[in-house]
């Protein structure tokens, strides 16, 4: 433990004033100042622990180490300043701690002595009335979590995922709790594993939407254009979808079927229902993947087609308009000596031999399906 905080101090060198970063956390500062702690509280035997409400968590984990249990601290969006003194307190490693206050990470498990560090990325489905090319689908945001024997520290960045109700269904079920930090490890897997089904669930709805659009038959005037910029906005989302949720499945494996010492033998048999979920929860992005790449393509094959249709009208009535083109070309050419020039009834035979080749040309190909 020594050696890290010698690599600790190394690294942040700007840390080793005791004034200066745990101050944010110290007791007698003003009650009123903005801090990044929401929740600070104290469990023993799966019960929080009443007389412990209103503790700084340098006082949690005093009271922890003093007469058991452990702490659970839950911070949003800390700064570097408001974190330092958390994380030497703790004893946490420079390196997980710069991913926590920085965040943007992608969802990881990673081990540094005796604390564990997870990463989650947490979606949320963005409700609209109507999918268009600009729409947001979902909104992505991080949990990330020390976990301790005797402390849990869940950090949170981003609007979404809150962890209070969470919190208080786990208190509601001390036997549960009891079983520790670890405990509620599996509880935030399992509460951003249970996001992403609800979110995959809306998604699906979207991209049926979407299926039927496109498959459907276009009202008299309508354009497909609109179409292939709405599903390649889907589509952007469900990669954002697909980044939350593919990394995590090796964490997830490894903390249902690795035995660990942070990880009570009792909770590690849970990891396997989050993580048969999550894997559940892959399979269906990737397959709104394909399925959108397939719409997409076939969207675009519609397209295709109507353009060839146009063309193909285009190309017929340029067809019978080259009719009366070449033949009034012909009488305009102004010789002499032109077959029946001087006939009384020449004008008018033009015309109806016009009209009639016209008329032979039309019915032509109306009945081949160009018209």
């Amino acid at each position: 433990m020594s050696m890290i905080r010698d690599l600790r101090a190394a690294v942040r060198p700007s840390q080793r004033k005791s004034n200066t970063p745990y101050n944010s956390y110290d007791a007698t500062r003003d009650p009123s100042a903005s801090s990044a702690v929401v929740d600070c509280a104290v469990y023993r035997d799966g019960r929080r622990l009443t007389e412990a409400t209103g503790l700084t968590p340098r006082e949690a984990i005093l009271r922890v180490r003093e007469e058991g249990g452990f702490a659970w601290i839950g911070l949003h969006e800390p700064t570097e300043e408001e974190f330092a003194g958390i994380a030497r307190e703790f004893g946490l490693h420079p390196l997980a701690v710069e991913d926590a206050v920085h965040a943007h990470q992608r969802p990881k498990l990673e081990r540094y002595d005796d604390t564990l560090f997870t990463v989650f990325k947490t979606i949320h489905y963005v409700e609209h009335a109507e999918l268009t090319a600009t729409s947001e689908v979902v909104e992505t945001g991080e949990v990330m979590c020390f976990t301790g024997r005797d402390f849990v520290i869940t950090v949170r960045h981003g609007g979404q995922g809150s962890l209070r109700a969470l919190r208080h269904r786990l208190q509601e079920d001390p036997e549960l709790l009891a079983k520790g930090p670890s405990a509620v490890l599996h509880s935030i897997a399992d509460h951003v594993v249970d996001g992403y089904i609800a979110v995959a669930a809306s998604v699906q709805d979207d991209i049926d939407e979407v299926e039927i659009d496109v498959f459907s038959t276009p009202s008299k005037g309508g354009s497909r254009g609109s179409d292939a910029g709405r599903i390649y906005q889907l589509k952007r989302e469900v990669l954002e979808f697909k980044r939350a949720v593919s990394p995590l499945l090796r964490p997830m494996q490894l903390l249902s079927e690795r035995p660990m010492r942070l990880i009570d033998p009792d909770i590690q048999k849970y990891f396997r229902d989050v993580a048969d979920h999550l894997a559940r929860v892959h399979e269906e992005v990737i397959g709104f993947d394909e399925l959108l790449n397939s719409i997409l393509q076939a969207n675009l094959a519609q397209a295709t087609v109507t353009q060839n249709e146009d063309m193909r009208k285009i190309t017929s009535w340029a067809a019978i308009i080259a009719v009366p083109t070449m033949i009034c070309g012909v009488y305009g050419m102004n010789f002499k000596h032109m077959p029946e020039l001087k006939w009384t009834y020449g004008y008018p035979m033009v015309l109806a031999l016009i009209g009639a080749v016209c008329f032979s040309i039309h019915r032509t190909l109306k009945r081949n399906g160009w018209l």
